[in-house]
């Protein structure tokens, strides 16, 4: 039997809920997730605990989801998928995602999906996400199929490029999330040749620990020198240089900022909703 994940429901407070027009996440799986990339935020903040165990995540109990979901009004939207990937290989053992937005679906509740798996794009899933209701981003942190310091265990960044163009012809609400975006791992052709027509842009946040973990693994972080909420940053001036030419490769360009001063530079400058900076359809 699996971990039971007890806290799967969450809506993230101060200044990062402040930010965020979609606070509220729901995770089908946690305290551990089997990507255990060494950039990962939830993993600096668990692993630490012994609260991080990649090869055995605890799964969240769809009863207990279900009494969550009908406390939440319709028309509101959810992030599946927070401090963990909600299609993550243990997804197709225990189908707690699939159960989830079956229940979302029949509830006119909205979702936002976060992944790195090509999986989002599979049966049963594809024919069950409803348009009208989901919005997926499809992170992709390299545009090589081949190794780098990331670490990731996910689906291959060639195999998530081409699910995003599935989904995208089939109706459906997607973006690139180029999240981290760390400029030597990708190449902005080989996005635009994909067709996707809207990229959202995440910056890469340096703690003590992804600090060391990158580190470990050749990547020198030297740059991130502004310092915010516990994490080193790109300053504003080179994160600019940086987005430039991705206006020029998509129709729309966001992006997502754990700085202040920084968000509300991208929120008056470059983000087309300024009241939403995910951007998503409406």
């Amino acid at each position: 039997m699996p971990r039971r994940y007890g806290s799967f429901y969450k809506e993230v407070k101060g200044g990062e809920g402040d930010r965020c027009k979609y606070p509220t996440r729901l995770d089908t799986y946690g305290c551990g997730c089997a990507h255990d990339c060494r950039y990962c935020y939830a993993k600096s903040l668990l692993d630490f605990r012994g609260n991080w165990h990649p090869d055995d995540p605890s799964v969240a109990p769809v009863d207990s989801i279900k009494c969550r979901l009908d406390k939440i009004e319709s028309g509101t939207i959810l992030r599946l998928g927070g401090m963990t990937d909600c299609f993550q290989p243990i997804e197709r053992k225990y189908g707690v995602t699939l159960q989830t937005i079956r229940m979302l679906n029949s509830r006119g509740i909205g979702y936002l999906i976060v992944t790195k798996s090509a999986l989002v794009a599979e049966k049963p899933y594809i024919s069950l996400i409803d348009p009208d209701l989901a919005h997926i981003q499809m992170s992709v942190t390299s545009t090589s199929d081949g190794p780098n310091f990331l670490g990731e265990r996910a689906s291959r960044p060639s195999d998530r490029i081409r699910a995003a163009e599935r989904l995208q012809e089939a109706g459906f609400d997607v973006q690139l999330r180029v999240s981290p975006y760390i400029p030597e791992l990708i190449d902005l052709g080989s996005l635009r040749a994909s067709g996707v027509r809207k990229c959202l842009i995440e910056f890469l946040r340096v703690n003590g620990f992804i600090g060391k973990w990158l580190g470990g693994a050749g990547y020198d972080t030297s740059a991130y020198t502004h310092k915010s909420g516990g994490y080193k940053h790109l300053p504003l001036d080179q994160k600019i240089n940086l987005v430039r030419p991705f206006q020029d490769a998509f129709e729309r360009v966001t992006v997502c900022e754990d700085v202040q001063e920084h968000y509300e530079y991208w929120r008056d400058n470059v983000n087309p909703n300024k009241d939403d900076c995910c951007d998503l359809r409406r």
